[in-house]
């Protein structure tokens, strides 16, 4: 169901690994003139840049901004949008903010530094009808994008591992393009001992596998439910896969027969929404 990642060309490492909502982590090899390289802020710190991670953000009352750059246009347009401004924006040239990010970063005029958003206790996301459950995904644009398909889709919270998961910040900000302020992390230290407490409290747990014993269309789905996923190529952990309630498949006609993670997410949230949209 989920294709095996290509392993991109090796960087060393620039610093070390970030805690939930931090800023650390890989970030390219350009050098820099002047300004910190991205990646080096501290780990209290969310960096987004460009303009649906930064235009949400502004729109949210929750979000603190420490810090906002806009260059004449992206300010423009944010006056234009309508967009409230909780703090004075510094106008500077795209050069100054080019400076901060990696070559290929699409910015948009826009960079911003906040407080990383407030995670959810599991108590608190156990509320909600749907959730999604991420098995040490790691990848930020992967994860960015599944962000992006949860909010579209109503997910009421990300449950995730507070080690071997990327920061909402930075690449993760960028490609869930504005998902960040709609959808709340829970941060837990076991996933495994996390799904029983959510058992415990009347969530169905619903892992997608490959070996699942039927389809996911197939499967009897009701809220409130967890959906579980895992990594692309070592997809769900053992513990994790015996802890779930039940394990599901998603079955495709065409000649490619996986997906990879986060169109697997997107379409699995969109089976499970509308199931549960007709079991009421």
């Amino acid at each position: 169901m989920i294709d095996r990642p290509r392993h991109p060309p090796h960087r060393p490492q620039r610093s070390p690994s970030p805690r939930p909502g931090g800023a650390g982590g890989r970030h390219g090899e350009r050098e820099r003139p002047a300004g910190r390289p991205f990646g080096e802020w501290p780990d209290d710190v969310a960096i987004l840049y460009g303009w649906h991670s930064v235009s949400e953000a502004l729109r949210n009352p929750h979000r603190r901004f420490r810090k906002l750059m806009a260059t004449e246009n992206a300010l423009k347009r944010l006056n234009d949008e309508s967009v409230p401004l909780s703090v004075e924006p510094e106008v500077v040239r795209p050069g100054a903010i080019d400076r901060l990010l990696d070559r290929d970063a699409v910015h948009q005029g826009l960079f911003a530094e906040c407080d990383p958003l407030p995670a959810l206790s599991l108590k608190e996301a156990a509320q909600n009808d749907l959730l999604l459950v991420l098995d040490q995904i790691t990848d930020p644009h992967n994860v960015g994008a599944i962000v992006r398909s949860a909010a579209a889709l109503k997910v009421g919270a990300i449950i995730t591992t507070a080690r071997h998961s990327p920061a909402a910040t930075g690449v993760l900000a960028k490609s869930a393009s504005g998902g960040l302020e709609h959808v709340p992390f829970c941060f837990v230290g076991n996933l495994a001992r996390a799904l029983e407490e959510l058992k415990a409290q009347g969530v169905q747990v619903v892992g997608l596998d490959s070996e699942g014993a039927a389809d996911l269309t197939d499967t009897a789905l009701r809220a409130p439910l967890a959906l579980v996923l895992g990594a692309e190529g070592k997809g769900l952990r053992q513990l994790t896969r015996q802890t779930c309630d039940v394990l599901a498949r998603i079955d495709l006609p065409g000649a490619i027969v996986s997906l990879n993670v986060s169109n697997a997410a997107v379409l699995a949230l969109h089976i499970a929404h509308r199931a549960i949209g007709r079991a009421r």
